[in-house]
């Protein structure tokens, strides 16, 4: 059966779950949710309305994180997570704490009162962990890179954060930039 997503092109959580799919060669079908005028039945697939929603053989799983995790279990190839537990301990930590960066991004996004340099903070720590290894779960690139990715496209694109402070974050997200479904979001975030 062909998974369908449940998609918002506007959502970072959504871009995760697309791109975590393009790098899987999985097939789906997408349908489409208005952020601004939720349909009622999407309530039915996940009791808070949000999106993204996988929904395959007949049950629906919500939450971004979870979804990326689900889809390296049910779909192994190519691996976005290291084959060695403790190597997956750190991707799985950084996912956990993407809230870190994600929420300065909304702030600043609502016009709060220092979000900027609360960003920019995140950004810098970012920077030093990218500093010290090439991917932002260790030495491969995979599930923690795909987490992140989606808030910097839109920071930069849409909010007109400058990168080039961060070096090694301009490099990683250059890099990134270089996957085929990394550069697939950003053209989804250059047509938002």
């Amino acid at each position: 059966m062909t998974p369908t997503l449940y998609d918002a092109a506007r959502c970072p959580y959504c871009a995760r779950v697309r791109i975590v799919l393009a790098e899987k060669g999985v097939a789906y079908e997408t349908v489409e949710i208005d952020l601004a005028d939720r349909p009622a039945w999407i309530y039915e697939k996940n009791s808070t309305g949000r999106v993204p929603v996988l929904e395959e053989d007949g049950w629906a799983l919500p939450e971004s994180a979870v979804i990326m995790e689900y889809l390296e279990e049910r779909y192994p190839d190519p691996p976005l997570l290291p084959a060695d537990p403790a190597d997956r301990a750190l991707p799985r930590l950084r996912i956990f704490r993407a809230d870190e960066l994600t929420d300065p991004y909304y702030a600043l996004r609502r016009g709060e009162e220092g979000a900027g340099e609360r960003l920019a903070t995140e950004l810098a720590r970012l920077d030093a962990v990218l500093a010290s290894r090439p991917w932002l779960g260790g030495a491969a690139y995979g599930l923690a890179d795909v987490a992140y990715v989606p808030w910097l496209l839109r920071a930069r694109r849409q909010l007109g954060v400058e990168l080039a402070p961060f070096p090694a974050l301009s490099d990683w997200l250059e890099r990134m930039l270089e996957r085929p479904a990394v550069a697939a979001e950003a053209d989804v975030v250059a047509s938002l």
